[in-house]
């Protein structure tokens, strides 16, 4: 009998794990997300302030 390598049906598909897939990714923090979202919000406001438009 030959000798199993690797980790069964997902290596002989060709198929990737997630965890081997996520290396290459962009990492982006949830903080930064939060305050990206905050400072957009706030310009918004700002220049509807500035148009006239605040009620």
């Amino acid at each position: 009998m030959a000798k199993r390598q690797g980790s069964g049906l997902q290596s002989s598909a060709g198929l990737m794990r997630y965890y081997e897939a996520d290396k290459n990714a962009i990492q982006i923090k949830p903080k930064s997300i939060l305050v990206a979202g905050a400072i957009v919000g706030l310009l918004v406001l700002f220049l509807n302030a500035v148009n006239g438009y605040w009620p």
